[in-house]
């Protein structure tokens, strides 16, 4: 197993020394990041806990703040200049739409309608 050694400060020293046998576990964790900021999924999440109908689902587009972001990403994309962590924000872009194309094309019919 590989050995690193790096200077820290002594307070950040004395709260490593607490959580000693975990540091590799949270050294892993604090690396893994999700794709898309939580903004994003909480944009999804909230509006599919608001009980759409199936015309509301039909409709939906995300915030425009989200949109502007995929916007940037796909120019940057077709450009070239998309780096690593970009794309993978583009790739679990395509996967939400992927899922909310098959809501809207599969799952109509089973959503409440309101008048």
């Amino acid at each position: 197993m590989p050995v690193i050694s790096i200077e820290i400060p002594d307070e950040l020293f004395d709260r490593m020394a607490e959580v000693r046998e975990q540091l590799p576990e949270l050294l892993a964790l604090s690396l893994h990041q999700p794709a898309l900021p939580a903004a994003t999924y909480r944009a999804i999440v909230d509006f599919l806990a608001s009980n759409p109908t199936a015309a509301e689902v039909a409709a939906f587009t995300p915030p425009p703040v989200i949109q502007q972001r995929l916007q940037l990403l796909l120019e940057r994309s077709q450009a070239g200049t998309l780096t690593t962590p970009e794309a993978r924000e583009l790739d679990e872009f395509a996967r939400i739409e992927h899922v909310m194309v098959m809501l809207k094309a599969g799952k109509l019919t089973a959503l409440p309608s309101r008048p």
